[in-house]
């Protein structure tokens, strides 16, 4: 490899929303993570549906019963 020209390659820490710490080697520093392994729900095993702004109901009252009519068909 050609000397002097990689980035700087030290350790750091990486934080999660839930709180664990993962200490590791990255070119940057103090890494923050919004969701990870530990709480990410494909790897805990729960399934967790997140609407935090209630978007889901906001659409399933205007759209969630109604069903568009089907074209007569032509004989």
């Amino acid at each position: 490899m050609k000397p002097e020209i990689h980035p700087d390659y030290q350790e750091t820490v990486i934080v999660c929303a839930c709180g664990a710490t993962y200490k590791t080697r990255s070119t940057k520093q103090n890494i923050k993570l919004g969701i990870c392994a530990a709480c990410h729900p494909f790897f805990t095993g729960e399934q967790k549906f997140v609407d935090t702004a209630g978007r889901v109901d906001k659409f399933q009252k205007r759209y969630g019963t109604v069903r568009a009519p089907r074209a007569a068909k032509k004989a």
